[in-house]
Formats: C-alpha cells, sequence, structure tokens
C-alpha cells in the first residue's frame, strides 16, 4: 500500500507530552489495502501520541461498525467493533516491525505512517463467524430462515404392526431350533 498522508503523523515538531488525532475509517481505507470483506465500514479511531524525549507511544481506540454478511443467512448487518492497540516507537539504527508492540525507526526519521496498525486493529476486532445479532432472538426477517424449517427433514410416523409376518421359508427352521430343546 502506497502511503496515505492522513495517516502520516510529523512527530518532529511536535512538544513532549500528548498529542491527540482523530480519524474516521470507511470502505475506502480498506479498499487502498485490496481488502473487500466488509461492504460497508463507519469506525472511529482516537489516537493519543505521548512523545517523550528518547521514545513515544502511541495508544489507538477505535468504535464503530462494519457492515458484513452473516455467515448463516448471507444477510448483511451491522457488526458493532471496538478495541485499543497501544505501540512503542524506539529509535535506532534501521527500520524494524518485527514485533507487534514495540515499532523501531530509525534516527532521522521524521514521521509515523499508522495506517497499518489501524488496519490491523480494526480486522483484528471482527470475529472470525459473524452471526447476525436477530438470529439469537428470533427477530431476524431472511426468508433464508423459513426456507430452511421448510427443508427441514420430517419426523416420520412409524406404524408397528401387531401382528408379526414371516416368511414361511423360515419357518421350517424355527421348528428345527424349537425341537432339539
Amino acid at each position: 500500500m502506497k502511503a496515505n498522508k492522513d495517516f502520516l503523523i510529523p512527530f518532529v515538531g511536535l512538544k513532549q507530552g500528548k498529542h491527540q488525532f482523530e480519524f474516521d475509517i470507511d470502505k475506502t481505507f480498506f479498499d487502498a489495502f485490496n481488502f473487500d470483506e466488509y461492504n460497508g465500514v463507519n469506525v472511529k479511531v482516537a489516537l493519543v501520541l505521548d512523545k517523550q524525549s528518547t521514545m513515544m507511544e502511541l495508544n489507538f481506540k477505535h468504535k464503530g461498525t462494519v457492515n458484513v454478511p452473516c455467515d448463516l443467512t448471507n444477510e448483511d448487518f451491522d457488526l458493532p467493533v471496538k478495541g485499543t492497540l497501544r505501540l512503542i516507537v524506539k529509535f535506532g539504527d534501521e527500520y524494524n516491525d518485527d514485533n507487534d508492540e514495540l515499532l523501531v525507526l530509525p534516527h532521522g526519521e521524521y514521521q509515523v505512517d499508522v495506517s497499518q496498525y489501524i488496519y490491523e486493529m480494526i480486522v483484528l476486532s471482527v470475529p472470525l463467524k459473524r452471526i447476525h445479532p436477530g438470529i439469537k432472538d428470533g427477530t431476524v426477517g431472511a426468508g433464508i430462515i423459513d426456507r430452511l424449517h421448510s427443508l427441514a427433514p420430517k419426523k416420520q410416523v412409524v406404524e408397528e404392526k401387531k401382528e408379526e409376518t414371516t416368511d414361511p421359508r423360515w419357518d421350517g427352521l424355527k421348528k428345527l431350533l424349537t425341537d432339539n430343546k
């Protein structure tokens, strides 16, 4: 993904202390990552950057909804999501983002791109199994549920026969068993 200017935070001009940033995330943000599992996105991200003399601490918090299809009914619904992420930014000889909670930037760097961290934070807050909330309380109006009920196997009524009819060929064998006793 190409760096988006909206998610580049220039920290060189900032004074030491806490600084707040807010981002409105929508579907176009995920389109830039070629991620198309969401039909719509409406998430607010609040970022608090705590700049210190030798490092920075980034605290992300997000809350909103993503429009996804239900895994059972395939009906689209708005799934509420929220979460947090804490990232420590230190300075070193070369760029290193191997650790999930620690980012090492080269000494000459003057800005940090937070788009990848926002992307990962939102994607990881969406559960793997997405079930429409109307399924649990029975308010979902999807025709698929009625169709599944109509196609469900019906209970068969088995009538037990009072008289047991047997094959006459076996009757001769049964006499042999009873005669030996």
